[in-house]
């Protein structure tokens, strides 16, 4: 359906952080981009210019992937874009990446910040994922954003990390019973990351930037781009049979 022409890839979160780095990397692989932003109107701008310089196509909307209801409009929205900018009804690859980090210990998280992350990371994640299948074409590929914190465990993460344990379950699943749109599903489970993610904390605390370069191989945090261009790669044709997996692009924390 899609095995000719240009490849056209729907990212959550786009307009910073790793999201930015990955739909900038994907602009640079040949591939056009639909992102999406939760509220900050010029980060999604300026994103769109970088992508746009690169001689992609892109458009740009505001969702709230905590808001399942949103999601029949945000799907008519995709809907028109396609035929609008691509003459065409479907995109190739779905990227959930949108995300926020609340850091409490177990003892003190309250429902709402529980509520907050799992509407988020894994209620929204499986409902938009299921508004948009019969917009994501057959042989396309998802991606599914976890994190480090599913494999090993440090104070604070509890709920966020409980979250992210179901998304790489989701994945699987979605892997199996996908599988006859010969879709593939995989997920990618970043290490802590030098971004504005839950504070700048990995960026900004010194001491927290010490522990992570000293229970990493490689010896330092991770940046954005550790992590866009890895993601990119996953979705070209030379990984098509890389499926149901979770990839870790940590440079080896707690190893």
């Amino acid at each position: 359906m899609t095995s000719h022409g240009t490849k056209i890839a729907l990212v959550t979160g786009a307009s910073r952080g790793l999201g930015r780095s990955m739909a900038i990397a994907l602009a640079r692989k040949g591939v056009d981009v639909i992102g999406t932003y939760h509220s900050n109107r010029e980060e999604a701008d300026a994103t769109a210019a970088s992508i746009a310089a690169l001689g992609r196509k892109v458009a740009m909307f505001r969702l709230d992937t905590a808001d399942v209801g949103g999601f029949a409009a945000f799907a008519g929205e995709v809907t028109q874009v396609l035929e609008g900018t691509w003459g065409r009804g479907q995109f190739d690859f779905l990227v959930n990446n949108a995300g926020i980090g609340i850091h409490a210990p177990f003892a003190e998280t309250t429902e709402a910040d529980f509520d907050r992350l799992m509407n988020i990371h894994l209620k929204g994640v499986f409902f938009l994922t299921q508004k948009m299948l019969p917009l994501i074409a057959d042989g396309g590929r998802i991606v599914n954003l976890s994190s480090g914190l599913a494999r090993f465990s440090l104070p604070g993460y509890a709920a966020y990390a409980a979250m992210k344990g179901g998304v790489e379950v989701l994945t699987r699943y979605l892997a199996k019973e996908l599988g006859p749109r010969g879709i593939a599903v995989n997920t990618v489970a970043p290490g802590a990351i030098e971004t504005d993610f839950g504070g700048g904390a990995v960026r900004d605390n010194q001491q927290l930037n010490a522990l992570v370069s000293s229970v990493t191989a490689l010896g330092r945090p991770g940046l954005p781009e550790d992590i866009g261009p890895a993601v990119a790669s996953l979705l070209m044709e030379d990984n098509r049979w890389i499926n149901a997996q979770r990839i870790e692009i940590s440079g080896g924390m707690f190893i």
